[in-house]
């Protein structure tokens, strides 16, 4: 029988034909060592151009299209496609893996560039967004990213003179890029006028922000920064595709086929045209060039290399050629000579010499060829094609000899016979022609039969005869030269064949895998002489296999490099040789055949490194020879550790269910029980499926684990200490080196490793986001640092962290089977080994990839344990057989027989191994495995007295060993840990029940034990005093899943899986007496109170039996259940049963013979049960959870004192109920030890312990009862309802707006009033009827504006420079405000900008770099980063783009970004806080999970985020003392977190310790020393925690809720601000000592009915505090004076405003129903007017001593301004007025509203304001109106975007447009008209613009619109688009911009932000 192991033999790529040039551009450069470095396929090609030699870089898996070099020239980095494409960073001397990036893009990576230094990478993808990547390359770390254009993106490029800057161009757009934080932000290019917005392809940077970019038309675009500064046109006839910058200039390559070389300041200094040249050809297209000293390196479309020498430029040397774009599918070999000839949809034939790997010869044809073969005498070259021709050339001197079409389909094979007579010419026309080659080819033969196209040919040696394959899997025979069918296979078995390239046959089944049916391997050719086969598929990959492989599914070596599907593979004529081309990467790629002798000696050369091993032997099949698997192993190896429902979806689930039981929810709770349990001790250890998980630490303890609790054994006392922090099972253990620190591994959806402290039992670093569903291998670095993982996941991912920062170093796939183990070289840290079924790998790190090889053993054994031995190379692994492997790098070098079956562990001494095995052998050896030194076996005879239990059997399987304090450990599949002393006894320590389920559990009726039956067939008695023992143990028939003490103890109950139950004595465990009545599992089995007379017993098969237990006799049966029975309870009488039943029935039974009785449930509660197991009846209702669905309540027990109940369910977790539970979704403890379901819990008879048994863990659990009085329990995990009660202290409106507040994004704003009608910009103009011949003698127009200052020369404005921002954003958010420099300056911020307030000056300075509103600000209190500020914005999706939510680190002094960080918090950030050593950042989010994330703000890098809660987070704040710890408050939440690593965990806080306390909404947070914490709520109170526990509450601190809280670092002392009246006694303000104990109370004197306090900031002897009224205020803690430092609008929007006429104050007027009156040049607000009425606008008259104010109620007031007393008010209509204005005479006032009217008044007739007049037909609501300078016209700007113009007084509208255009106006306020069409700009579709006002002088205007924008354009700006400056830092929405006089200032209002601006004019100089 054929060998079914992979060849011996082996193939090495020699060389590659070719060069990418197609899809790619700048992809061809010279290296150090002055090779040629480009890529084709899949492979990086090194190529060494003076010796002709070529090095291959193999580590992709599919075609590369990107590539970089290292600004040192030796690096290379290359980008691939694929679905999870990888970039690969590697040495292009060694070419091997330096790095590997991956997990960042998706589709492709389209373009590459190192920085200045090398230190960083940039990537781009080719998924839809183009996402821009920055990369560590050699940590594998992505820095920042951000999506990069919406279109594809051809280039990028850092700035090599500024860092952290880049470029990127593509389709139609340019983008200058800032790096900074974690931000990657774009400016777009402005074309401008300059030139044309195109395409541009490639790009250089050079110095003084200069860019030079080529575009498609062939010019070149020079920009200075963001705008284009000039074009160096037709710099080639078209498209640039690639330019190089280098020393001497720049090199620049176009599709027109010539390269140009440019000087630095890019003149021209030569062109060098290759179509012009002697290689050169009509089309010639450069896609890369590359310019070093005096060579310069062409890459062309058409896969050719040129080398051009300056200074001898017409002659380049061609250095490289390769096939043109098109399918290569025809490929022959010479019969004689070492030559291959291709063909190709190229229409050129060519051939190459193998021996001197070049071409030689080409030639080219009408039609695209598909097929070739060489004549047996070597003269002839056929050429199939693909129009259904073929052509015969002379291979001499490539001359025609015949061309003939006979066919209309390709030619897809053609083949000459052996004896050179004839051709055989296969088409898809589905037949064979034959024809002569004597005859001049004449046809003399056809073959038909075939029902689908011909693929492949071969005749027989002695040519009379041709078998085909055609493409429906079919192989037929045919006679030659007749073409007969031959159909008799008895004359076909002597057929020899001449070749083999077949697909099909028996000869070559091997070649497919073994089920399937696929078709995907496209060529085959064998060599008879070393009888291996080649074949090439579709997937890229060369296999080589031997020859014939008969059965499917054969051994193979195989070879990457091919990109997609290889078209051909052949044999070279001698064998030496294989040749495959590619279909798609129409390369040509050359193999060297190294035969079976030779492989030996190249053994010591490490095989080519590759990704997918070269000489890897996968295959689908197992091979014949390989051992049975162990059952234990096999049985490992099926776990699938697979839940229905894993802890982490449980949040999830309970949200869900809450809405559908809302209303039950809001009933009152009953209390969680006040009494706890600890757990005290476990009996178990996991040793059925898990290996090496067993150790001593530091301390001589021993640690373990079982369920989800590691555990620390003293085994001096015989206790435990417990690590809590998983919450299912965990699977793996692994020891720090120093013995002090334990890593697990758990199950889980998102699995977690917990690296924890066995002297503290705190989490050190928790590790996750990795593996899924488990995590079954663990190993430390040797110097600690690192910590490998393996996951349970179908690739068994492998990951390297470093576990202290928590951070990925490295991660890969390990293998499709089980790996068992892992483990790091403890010599060099970035090597590592995985072992486990059928492979052993080797792997090295490479960035953030790794990089794995295959162990070369032959025959491929399961591995079960492997070790590092005492050299980096040595490593020593244990088989599933029983032999150690002795490894040297990756080569067996001898096994040794160690143990009979499987070796599970091994462990490496200082002097030699320790090694167990199935055989229960412990066997010690020397340090080269020659000798065994000393062998102990694992038996009952050698086992101490001081042991803690029994041993069930004779050599247990070995699972764990480990050495330490001169004894061996071990542990046992068993469930045992035992010590043997070096001297030979054995000690058990501790024991559990073995594999298997265990449900039975009963406490004994008054002694401390109890008893367990399991489905591992044993009966074990337990000690539960502090011996913790196992006092005996009995093996039975069958597995059990009940038992039951008498009521005397004496004797023990058990019920059987086989329908059986044994009564036995309790002592020795002997028969008493045994029935079998039943089939199904016996459930449930009870003796009767009392006596104990009766014996109930429950099976499976719904019936319970009453037995009388002293004559052993059925006495009833109960009948009538539905369904199997769960628990049986007897009543205190013995006389009554009740009985539970799986489809949750509730029944009752008398005894003794089980008549069936209807009991009410009010009655049921008064029978005196003698035990409670039941899970159902109104008395128990509570316990069933909110998400039953998924979850069964198992077991319950009420204790003897009747008031806890005690339960189990199916999650694994053990909770306390107070008894009698009624209502449902009872309040509980909760408690998480056992992994998966628990089975049964028990108290014992004294109530003192709670026995309770796992299912799946077997663990047997004992906890302490803690009674009420006993402070100590911290173990429950919370304590909670499933459904929190909705009451949570009351209601504030305050709170509810912020936390229903949906914050704007700028961007997406929409219009703030309700226009109707066409936008002007998109109005279609008529023409003016009067259009005026040229030369006119008419009246010059008169001017569009009075200009007041006519005097002087007007001089347009320049800029605007904000100058005073009154406004602080006090109604939603807190704590934003600050001292800065010892209280000499306040920080605050408004809108989007941040600002800082000198308190001595009152000057103001800005931050203004947020691109939209601040919701949070925060500053940094370390000495080391004075006024270090951090403000967090709104934003839209987190998906990192320029909208994206950010923080902004900043020094307030210089107003200097630090750092950006954006973030994933969709919708905003909304606070921040830094630790306190201040290089953390702390921010939670507005997303819909309120995320909470922290940053290393300096390098801008997330440390760790994790979903903070359901509802609304208001703050989070670090503890003062602490980068690890703090505290979140939000609505019905407080939050205790800790960072452990990368990981943040988190406590609630437990409310049980006080009475009645409720969980309510927490507002604000403050600390205290020794681990304090207060909470101010929304009723006034503060919650006092001293850890997560609530131990005190401040009562009423606050009348109202306590918005804000403020700790003082230097004293400690506290600060409070809340809401309420202000009284004698209390304030809303108020200072409390370091306890919150006493307090003081300050008042404010604001004139409110009621002070809020949004925000409190302490400084020295002073307070700052920012209310919600928009006031910033400074408290003296002396004298209690306060300052009122800022004033605002406190509700908005601000819709009125006025401009004095002659002085540089303004007046406001808005929703809050106020009028106020600011200075400029004081910087203050000087007067405000309470009008009781939101106001609406405002005007002075033109002297300025009257003031219009128009109400919203559309009442409008007039105000004497010296008295500020009423003048005269009206009210003549009922709707906003929406603006008011004097004219310019005074006579007139006109009101203009939202009625679609203006009403006109005459002020000369007194304040008794009767209207004379109004206009009428206005389309619709009124914006603004302006008077004419003579009074008589007034214009105005309407709803419907319309601008309308009447007469005054009169009202009569003016329609002709020539007399409108005569006009001139008094002031211009519209946004209407033709004047002004260009202030709309294009993106208004949603939004308008909202306010304008033109400038006194007449030149310039300014807009504000909804985007919240404030532009300055020229006046008039008649055409679209006008050009204009914008200025930042409103929110949404501008209601109103005024000029003041003299055009000295610009005062603009705010919508959203209730904030004014005011700027000041830059006028041009003269």
């Amino acid at each position: 029988m054929a060998d079914r192991t992979a060849p011996n033999c082996h193939l090495r790529l020699e060389w590659v034909y070719g060069y990418r040039g197609h899809q790619c551009r700048n992809n061809l450069y010279y290296t150090a060592a002055k090779e040629i470095v480009y890529f084709v396929a899949g492979v990086g090609v090194v190529y060494n151009t003076r010796e002709h030699k070529q090095k291959f870089y193999l580590g992709h898996n599919d075609d590369i299209i990107s590539l970089a070099l290292h600004p040192e020239s030796v690096l290379v980095a290359t980008g691939q496609v694929g679905k999870e494409p990888y970039i690969c960073v590697w040495d292009s001397y060694t070419v091997q893996t330096v790095s590997i990036l991956k997990d960042v893009h998706t589709h492709g990576i389209a373009c590459l560039a190192f920085d200045l230094e090398g230190q960083c990478l940039v990537s781009v993808g080719l998924d839809s967004k183009n996402t821009i990547c920055v990369w560590d390359w050699r940590r594998g770390k992505v820095l920042a990213a951000a999506p990069g254009h919406t279109d594809r993106i051809f280039d990028i490029s850092w700035d090599l003179y500024q860092p952290s800057k880049l470029v990127s161009c593509g389709v139609k757009h340019i983008k200058f890029w800032s790096l900074c934080g974690n931000a990657l932000t774009p400016k777009r290019g402005v074309f401008g006028k300059t030139g044309d917005l195109q395409t541009i392809l490639c790009l250089a940077c050079a110095k003084d922000e200069v860019t030079y970019s080529g575009a498609l038309n062939g010019d070149i675009y020079v920009w200075k920064g963001i705008n284009l500064m000039r074009t160096v046109q037709g710099a080639h006839g078209s498209g640039i595709f690639s330019m190089n910058v280098c020393e001497e200039g720049f090199a620049t390559g176009g599709r027109d086929g010539c390269v140009r070389l440019w000087d630095l300041n890019f003149k021209p200094i030569t062109v060098i045209d290759l179509r012009e040249t002697d290689q050169g050809y009509k089309g010639l297209s450069v896609r890369s060039v590359c310019w070093r000293g005096d060579h310069i390196l062409v890459g062309t479309q058409d896969s050719e290399i040129f080398e051009v020498v300056v200074h001898d430029r017409t002659k380049p040397f061609l250095i490289m050629q390769g096939h043109c774009e098109g399918e290569l599918w025809a490929l022959a070999v010479h019969p004689t000579k070492p030559l291959a000839m291709t063909g190709s949809d190229d229409r050129s034939v060519r051939i190459w010499s193998l021996i001197d790997h070049a071409l030689i010869a080409r030639c080219n044809m009408e039609e695209p060829i598909r097929c070739a073969a060489v004549s047996t005498d070597g003269i002839h070259l056929a050429l199939g094609m693909k129009d259904g021709s073929f052509t015969v050339l002379r291979v001499r001197d490539m001359t025609e000899v015949v061309h003939i079409k006979d066919r209309k389909e390709a030619i897809h094979e053609l083949k000459y016979s052996p004896d050179g007579a004839h051709l055989a010419v296969g088409s898809n026309d589905n037949s064979v022609d034959i024809y002569g080659v004597v005859q001049r080819y004449k046809k003399v033969g056809e073959c038909i039969g075939s029902n689908s196209f011909i693929t492949h040919m071969d005749w027989s040696t002695d040519s009379k005869c041709l078998q085909i394959n055609d493409g429906s899997g079919r192989r037929l025979f045919y006679r030659m030269p007749s073409g007969k069918e031959v159909t008799n296979r008895e004359e076909l078995k002597l057929v020899q064949w001449a070749s083999w390239t077949c697909v099909l046959g028996p000869e070559v089944n091997g070649i497919w895998p073994k089920y399937s049916d696929i078709n995907d391997i496209n060529s085959v050719d064998a060599n008879f002489n070393n009888q291996v086969l080649v074949t090439a598929d579709d997937y890229g990959l060369v296999k080589l296999l031997r020859y014939p492989c008969v059965k499917k599914g054969a051994k193979f070596k195989k070879y990457l490099g091919h990109s997609a599907h290889i078209t051909n593979a052949r044999w070279s004529h001698d064998y030496q040789w294989v040749i495959t081309i590619g279909g798609a990467d129409h390369s040509v790629f050359q193999w060297k055949f190294v035969p079976e002798r030779k492989s030996k000696e190249a053994m010591h050369i490490a095989p080519q490194e590759t990704l997918a091993d070269s000489n890897s032997e996968e295959s689908d099949s197992d091979q014949s020879d390989v051992p049975e698997m162990d059952s234990e192993i096999e049985q490992e190896t099926q776990h699938t550790y697979l839940r229905q429902v894993y802890k982490e979806d449980l949040p999830q689930l309970k949200e869900q269910c809450k809405e559908k039981h809302r209303a039950t929810a809001m009933k009152k709770k009953e209390r969680a029980p006040g009494s706890g349990v600890k757990l005290h001790f476990i009996h178990g250890y996991r040793g059925y499926d898990c290996r090496s998980n067993l150790f001593y630490t530091q301390t001589g303890e021993i640690v373990y684990h079982v369920a989800a609790i590691g555990v620390v054994y003293n085994r001096q006392q015989n206790t435990q200490r417990f690590y809590m922090g998983h919450d299912d099972d965990i699977l793996c253990l692994a020891i720090h080196p120093l013995k002090d620190f334990v890593a697990t591994g758990q199950v889980g959806r998102d699995s977690s490793i917990h690296i924890w402290d066995t002297e503290t039992l705190k989490p050190i670093s928790v590790l996750r986001g990795f593996h899924q569903l488990g995590v079954c291998a663990l190993d430390f670095s040797a110097d600690g640092k690192r910590l490998a993982s393996v996951g349970l996941d179908d690739n068994h991912t492998i990951v390297l962290w470093d576990w202290r920062k928590g951070e990925k170093l490295s991660a890969m796939r390990g293998s499709k089977d089980k790996i068992f183990v892992v483990k790091i070289n403890p010599y060099l840290p970035d090597k590592l080994i995985t072992a486990g079924v059928k492979h052993m790998k080797f792997w090295h790190k490479a960035g953030g990839g790794l990089i794995g090889r295959k162990g070369n053993m032959g025959k491929t054994e399961t591995m079960m344990c492997a070790v590092y031995g005492w050299s980096e190379e040595m490593v020593f692994s244990g088989t599933c057989t029983g032999d150690i492997c002795i490894w040297r790098d990756m080569f067996l070098m001898k096994t040794v027989k160690a143990h009979d079956g499987p070796v599970f562990s091994v462990h490496a001494l200082e002097k030699g191994f320790v090694t167990g095995g199935k055989d229960g052998i412990v066997a010690l050896w020397d340090d080269t495995f020659e000798r065994c030194l000393k062998t102990y076996a694992i038996k009952r005879a050698v086992l101490a007295p001081g042991s803690k239990g029994l041993l069930l059997e004779d050599n247990p399987s070995i699972r764990a060993i480990s050495l330490g304090h001169g004894h061996i450990l071990v542990g046992t599949k068993n469930g045992e840990i035992l010590e043997v002393d070096k001297s030979g006894p054995i000690t058990l320590l501790v024991q559990g029940h073995m594999e298997g389920e265990v449900w039975g559990l009963a406490t004994h009726p008054h002694l401390p034990l109890c008893a367990t039956v399991s489905d591992d067939k044993t009966l074990r008695i337990w000690d539960l005093s502090p011996s913790h023992c196992m006092l005996a143990v009995r093996k039975l028939r069958k597995g059990g899943r009940c038992c039951c003490f008498s009521p005397d103890g004496k004797a023990l109950a058990v019920g059987l899986n086989d329908g059986s139950f044994l009564i036995v004595n309790a002592d020795t465990l002997e028969d008493l007496v045994s029935f079998h009545h039943r089939k199904d599992i016996i459930s449930d089995i009870r003796f009767s109170p009392g006596t104990g007379k009766y014996l109930a017993v429950a099976s499976g098969d719904t019936f319970v039996d009453i037995y009388n237990v002293m004559n052993s006799k059925r006495v009833g049966v109960c009948k009538g259940c539905l369904n199997y029975i769960t628990h049986l309870d007897w009543d205190k009488r013995g006389k009554l049963l009740q009985v539970n039943t799986g489809a949750k029935e509730q029944f009752f039974f008398e005894a003794p013979r089980g008549k069936r009785q209807t009991i009410p449930s009010t009655e049921v509660e008064k029978i005196d049960w003698s035990t409670w197991t039941c899970v159902l009846g109104t008395s128990v209702e509570g316990i069933w959870p909110l998400i039953n669905e998924v979850t069964e309540v198992t077991a319950a027990c009420l204790s003897n004192d009747r008031k806890v109940l005690a339960t189990g369910d199916d999650l694994g977790y053990v909770k306390l109920f107070r008894y009698p539970v009624k209502g449902k979704y009872a309040k509980f403890k909760r408690y998480v030890a056992h992994s998966t379901h628990v089975t049964n819990v028990r108290w014992t008879h004294d109530d003192s312990l709670l026995v309770t048994v796992g299912g799946g863990d077997t663990c047997l659990m004992i906890w302490a009862h803690e009674p009420e009085g006993h402070r100590e329990f911290k173990q429950c995990d919370s304590e909670e309802s499933d459904i929190e009660s909705e009451d949570d202290g009351g209601y504030d409106s305050d709170v509810t707006r912020e936390n229903e507040i949906n914050y704007t994004i700028k961007a997406l704003s929409t219009n703030m009033r309700p226009m109707t009608g066409v936008k002007p910009h998109l109005q279609l103009k008529e023409p003016s009827v009067d259009e005026r011949p040229a030369v006119s003698r008419a009246l010059p127009q008169p001017e569009k504006l009075q200009t007041n200052n006519v005097g002087k020369k007007k001089r347009p404005i320049e800029d605007l420079v904000l100058e005073l921002v009154f406004g602080y954003r006090g109604n939603d958010c807190r704590n934003n405000v600050h001292y800065l420099n010892e209280g000499a300056d306040i920080i605050y911020h408004t809108a989007s900008v941040g600002v800082v307030l000198n308190l001595t000056t009152s000057c103001q300075s800005f931050y203004a770099e947020h691109s939209d509103d601040i919701l949070c600000l925060t500053i940094n209190q370390h000495p080391k980063f004075p006024n270090v500020v951090a403000t967090g914005q709104v934003g839209d999706t987190g998906d990192m783009s320029a909208t994206s939510p950010s923080i902004h680190v900043w020094d307030a002094m210089t107003k200097q970004t630090l750092s950006v960080l954006r973030c994933f918090h969709s919708g905003g950030v909304c606070s921040v806080s830094f630790s306190a050593t201040g290089k953390l950042l702390l921010s939670v989010g507005l997303d819909p999970e309120h995320t909470v994330t922290i940053w290393k703000w300096q390098e801008g890098a997330k440390v760790a985020t994790r979903v903070g809660h359901t509802q609304r987070i208001f703050v989070a704040e670090f503890r003062p003392d602490s980068d690890t710890h703090f505290v979140s408050v939000g609505i019905k939440h407080v939050r205790f977190w800790t960072l452990a690593g990368r990981a943040l965990l988190s406590k609630k806080g437990v409310l049980s310790s006080i009475e009645d306390a409720r969980m309510q909404t927490m507002l604000s947070v403050a600390f205290g020393a020794n681990t304090l914490t207060f909470t101010g709520t929304i009723s006034g109170d503060v919650c006092v925690w001293k850890e997560h526990i609530l131990v005190r509450i401040v009562a009423k601190a606050h009348t109202g809720p306590v918005f804000t809280m403020y700790t003082t670092l230097r004293d400690g002392l506290i600060v409070t601000g809340g809401k309420e009246r202000p009284s004698k006694e209390g304030g809303a303000l108020k200072l409390w000592d370091q306890e919150l104990k006493r307090c003081r109370a300050f008042r404010l004197e604001t004139g409110q009915i009621i002070d809020c306090v949004r925000s409190v900031c302490r400084g020295k002897g002073k307070i700052l505090v920012g209310t919600r009224n928009a006031e910033i205020i400074e408290v003296g803690e002396k004298n209690a004076a306060c300052n009122i430092l800022v004033n605002g609008h406190m509700d908005g929007p601000i819709w009125g405003l006025g401009t004095h006429p002659s002085r540089d104050v303004f007046l406001s007027a808005a929703e809050d129903g106020t009028v106020r009156l600011w200075d400029i040049p004081e910087k203050k607000m000087l007067n405000k007017v309470n009008l009781g009425h939101p106001a609406r606008t405002i005007s002075y008259s033109p002297e300025g001593d009257m003031v219009a104010i128009g109400m919203k109620n559309g009442e409008f007031i007039i105000l004497l301004v010296a008295s500020l007393k009423i003048w005269g008010k009206k009210r003549d209509r009922r709707s906003p007025i929406q603006d008011i204005r004097f004219s310019p005479n005074s006579r007139y006032l006109a009101v203009g509203s939202t009625e679609s009217a203006v009403d006109f008044y005459d002020l000369t007739l007194g304040p008794q304001l009767n209207r004379i007049n109004c206009c009428r037909d206005i389309p619709s609501f009124v914006m603004q109106m302006d008077f004419s300078a003579d009074s008589a016209y007034v214009q105005i700007s309407t709803g419907a975007y319309k601008r309308l113009v009447y007469e005054v007084p009169s009202g009569k509208q003016v329609a002709e447009q020539s007399h409108i255009d005569r006009i001139t106006w008094a002031t211009w306020t519209s946004v209407l008209g033709d004047e002004v069409i260009g202030i709309w700009s294009r993106n208004t579709d949603k939004a308008d613009v909202t306010c304008a006002c033109v400038s006194h002088s007449g030149l310039n205007i300014v807009t504000g619109d909804d985007f919240g924008m404030v532009k300055l354009l020229d006046f008039p700006c008649p055409d679209k688009f006008a050009k204009h400056k914008r200025f930042l830092g409103h929110s949404a929405h501008l209601t109103n911009v005024r000029f003041t006089n003299g055009d000295r200032y610009v005062v603009s209002a705010g919508g959203d932000d209730r904030s004014l601006f005011v700027w000041r004019c830059v006028h041009a100089p003269h």
